[in-house]
């Protein structure tokens, strides 16, 4: 899941990145807030954390702009915590609100239970790895708004690297993850099916994540 902070502090926005990455998220921390809307749909967020005394356009404004094209959740994070400040970010669209200084186990736990809620129904065809999406439902791959159909092979070996993220994975425990889903697969077509898919990985825009380690198997990178 990839998390959108604006955030004009740096210290704080520096700390919450470290924080966020810790616990697998992809986070993105602009300091440039002229264009934020615009970044905030060009990177594809799942989750918005907002602060409303900002330079250029205030949060209030930024939640309003992006309500007028998105759902993507938004948790309003700011030091102005008096009651209106709060009705007023849920009025506008808003999904939660945090009143710093806020215990960061305790933001932690408001950012996945908003995630939950607006992505649960999403989980179980949707994979992610770093910003590289899989969708089961589809079959498809994309990267920053590019987009690319992967034949059956394909989608179960990056399924199978994906599920196993930051493991090796080797060329026998990804034919036997073959042979349990039916799809008949030799050693030679395995490795013609890793070759096209790093190509349509990397014809979408991305780098190729998927390393070979001489003599024990494969694993994103």
């Amino acid at each position: 899941m990839k998390i959108l902070i604006v955030e004009d502090a740096e210290t704080l926005r520096n700390e919450l990145q470290e924080f966020l990455s810790n616990y697998g998220y992809e986070v993105e921390a602009p300091d440039d807030f002229q264009n934020i809307m615009q970044y905030a749909m060009q990177e594809d967020v799942h989750l918005i954390l907002l602060d409303i005394n900002l330079p250029i356009y205030d949060g209030y404004y930024i939640c309003r702009e992006i309500r007028k094209t998105s759902e993507v959740p938004i948790i309003i994070v700011t030091s102005r915590d008096n009651e209106m400040d709060e009705l007023m970010s849920i009025n506008l669209g808003a999904d939660d609100f945090i009143a710093k200084p806020y215990n960061t186990q305790i933001l932690l736990a408001r950012i996945e239970n908003v995630l939950k809620r607006t992505y649960a129904h999403q989980q179980s065809s949707i994979l992610l790895y770093k910003s590289l999406k899989l969708d089961l439902s589809n079959g498809t791959i994309s990267y920053q708004h590019q987009q690319e159909e992967l034949t059956k092979n394909e989608i179960k070996i990056l399924h199978c690297l994906m599920k196993n993220k930051g493991k090796i994975v080797s060329r026998d425990e990804m034919m036997e993850y073959l042979w349990s889903s039916d799809l008949f697969i030799d050693d030679n077509t395995l490795s013609v099916n890793i070759t096209r898919l790093r190509k349509k990985i990397e014809a979408i825009g991305m780098a190729n994540p998927i390393e070979t380690r001489r003599g024990l198997g494969y694993i994103l990178a």
